[in-house]
C-alpha cells in the first residue's frame, strides 16, 4: 500500500501566505517589484511545493489583493492588503 503524504501548499491561501511571506523577505529591485524567479525557487525546491501549487498560490494571492502580478508574469508587488497582512503577524 502507497502512503500519499499531506501536501501543506494543496490550499491556494495557504500557498498565497506562504508566497507572500517570501517576497516580503526579499529585497524589491525598481519600484516595489519582486522577481518571480525569486520568489518561484524557494518556494519549489526549498519549500518542495508543486508548479500547479505555485500557480494556485499565484492567483488566490492576485484574487485577494495581496500581490499584483505584472502582466508579462516576470515580476510581482506586494500590495498594501498583503503588507497589512503580514503585519498581524
Amino acid at each position: 500500500m502507497k502512503h500519499v503524504t499531506e501536501r501543506p501548499f494543496a490550499n491556494p491561501e495557504a500557498a498565497a501566505r506562504q508566497l507572500l511571506q517570501l517576497a516580503s523577505g526579499i529585497e524589491a529591485v525598481q519600484d516595489g517589484r519582486i522577481h518571480i524567479e525569486k520568489i518561484n525557487y524557494p518556494f519549489l525546491y526549498t519549500l518542495k511545493a508543486s508548479g500547479a501549487e505555485f500557480g494556485a498560490g499565484i492567483r488566490c494571492a492576485v484574487e485577494k489583493g495581496w500581490l499584483e502580478l505584472h502582466e508579462s508574469g516576470t515580476y510581482v508587488r506586494v500590495l498594501t492588503p498583503g503588507q497589512d497582512m503580514l503585519a498581524l503577524r
